[in-house]
C-alpha cells in the first residue's frame, strides 16, 4: 500500500514538472516573439560657439639667422663667445691668426727692402737740396720738388711696412680698430652656434667658396613659425589670419601668431601636395623659446558664434538635404517623425542648424544599449 502511494506521488511530481517546463517554454517563446522596443537618446538644440580649424605642423625659428664669416683666412687663435650668449653688434666673437703665404711674404719683404733703400737715398738727396736752397744756390721750385720726392719715398716705405705686417699678422697698428683678424658680430642677438675651436683653420668667403662659419647669430625676439599646410585647406586661409601655436616642449602654453606668408608653389611630401606657410610669433615675456622647437599651428577656417546646434550624429543626409527625427511622443513608447532642416558649419562634433528647429524641440540620437 505504501509503495503504491509513493509511485503515485512520483508520477504527480513528474507531470507537474513537465507542465511547468511547458509553461516556461511557452512564456519564453512568447517573450521572444514580441518585437523589441528600441529606446533612443534625445538631444535638445542649444546655443554654442562653433569653429572649424586646421592644424599645420612645423617649427619655431628666428626670422633671420646670420652666419658670421671671416674676412681673412688663417687659424683660430681665440674664441671669446659660446653658444647661448648674447652679443651686441660689433662685439668680438673670435680672433684669427694669419698664416702668411710664402710667396706673398717673400714679395712683401723684398718690397720693404727696396723701399728702405729708396727712402735712404731720398733722405740723402733731400739733405743736399735743402743745403743748397738755404745757401740760395737753387730755386724754390727745385726745393719743393725735393720735398715731394722725399715724402713719396717715406710714404712708400710706410706702405711696404704695413703690407708686410698685414701679410704676417693681418693688421697694422694704424688700422687695429678695423682689424679683419677680429671676427665681430654684425647684429644684436643670441649666439645659436659656434662651430669652430681654437686651432681650426678658417678660410674667407669669396666667389668660389662660402667661407668658414665662425658663429650663427639670431634675434630671438623676432620669431616665426614655419610649417606646411595641405592643399585641401590652403585655399581657405589668407595672410593676416590669427594663429594659435602649441609647442611640444612647453606643455600647457599657447602662443599667438599671425599668418604672414603662404607659398605660391606646392612641394610634394609623402604623395601629398604641401604649401609652406609662415606666421609671425609673439613671444611672451619670461618664456624662453629655443630655435627649432616643434610646434603645431591651429588656424580657424570658419567660426559661428551662439548658433543653434545639435550633435552631427543626429543629422541624416540625403543628397543635398538634411533631416532629423523629432520626438513627438514618449509614452508608452518613443515616437519620432522625420523632419527637414537646413544646416550650416560643423566642427566635427556639433553642427549648426540654420532653419527647421526650435530650442524646445528634441531630436533622436543614438540608440540606448540594453542593460542585458
Amino acid at each position: 500500500m505504501i509503495k503504491m502511494k509513493a509511485k503515485k506521488m512520483l508520477k504527480v511530481a513528474g507531470l507537474s514538472l513537465i507542465a511547468l517546463l511547458f509553461v516556461w517554454t511557452f512564456v519564453f517563446l512568447y517573450q521572444k516573439s514580441k518585437p523589441e522596443v528600441k529606446v533612443y537618446e534625445t538631444h535638445q538644440p542649444k546655443r554654442s560657439d562653433l569653429s572649424k580649424t586646421t592644424v599645420a605642423t612645423g617649427k619655431v625659428e628666428p626670422r633671420d639667422e646670420v652666419l658670421i664669416k671671416p674676412q681673412i683666412s688663417g687659424i683660430i687663435a681665440e674664441v671669446y663667445k659660446e653658444a647661448g650668449e648674447s652679443v651686441r653688434e660689433g662685439e668680438v666673437i673670435a680672433k684669427v691668426k694669419v698664416i702668411p703665404e710664402l710667396g706673398s711674404l717673400n714679395n712683401a719683404e723684398s718690397r720693404l727692402r727696396l723701399a728702405e733703400l729708396n727712402a735712404g737715398q731720398a733722405e740723402t738727396d733731400f739733405e743736399r737740396v735743402k743745403m743748397l736752397y738755404d745757401e740760395q744756390l737753387i730755386s724754390r721750385e727745385e726745393y719743393e720738388k725735393g720735398v715731394v720726392t722725399v715724402k713719396q719715398a717715406r710714404e712708400e716705405l710706410q706702405t711696404a711696412k704695413d703690407n708686410l705686417q698685414i701679410i704676417k699678422e693681418g693688421i697694422t697698428q694704424s688700422s687695429a680698430s678695423f682689424s679683419s683678424t677680429l671676427i665681430r658680430s654684425t647684429i644684436d642677438g643670441l649666439i645659436l652656434d659656434v662651430p669652430i675651436k681654437v686651432g681650426n683653420s678658417v678660410i674667407m668667403s669669396n666667389t668660389f667658396n662660402d667661407g668658414t662659419t665662425i658663429a650663427t647669430v639670431a634675434n630671438m625676439n623676432d620669431l616665426i613659425f614655419r610649417g606646411n599646410l595641405d592643399e585641401t585647406e590652403v585655399g581657405r586661409v589668407h595672410e593676416g589670419m590669427p594663429v594659435k601655436l602649441t609647442i611640444g616642449a612647453l606643455q600647457g602654453l599657447t602662443f599667438d601668431a599671425t599668418l604672414e606668408y603662404i607659398s605660391p608653389k606646392a612641394v610634394e611630401q609623402n604623395g601629398a601636395n604641401q604649401f609652406e606657410i609662415k606666421a609671425a610669433v609673439v613671444p611672451p615675456s619670461g618664456i624662453t623659446i629655443r630655435s627649432g622647437y616643434s610646434a603645431n599651428a591651429e588656424i580657424v577656417l570658419e567660426r559661428a558664434e551662439q548658433t543653434l546646434s545639435i550633435p552631427e550624429g543626429c543629422v541624416e543626409f540625403s543628397g543635398d538635404s538634411a533631416f532629423v527625427y523629432l520626438l513627438t511622443d514618449s509614452l508608452p513608447e518613443q515616437r519620432f517623425v522625420r523632419h527637414p532642416i537646413e544646416v550650416g558649419m560643423s566642427d566635427g562634433i556639433q553642427i549648426a542648424v540654420k532653419q527647421g528647429l526650435q530650442p524646445t524641440d528634441r531630436v533622436r540620437g543614438a540608440e540606448k544599449k540594453s542593460a542585458n
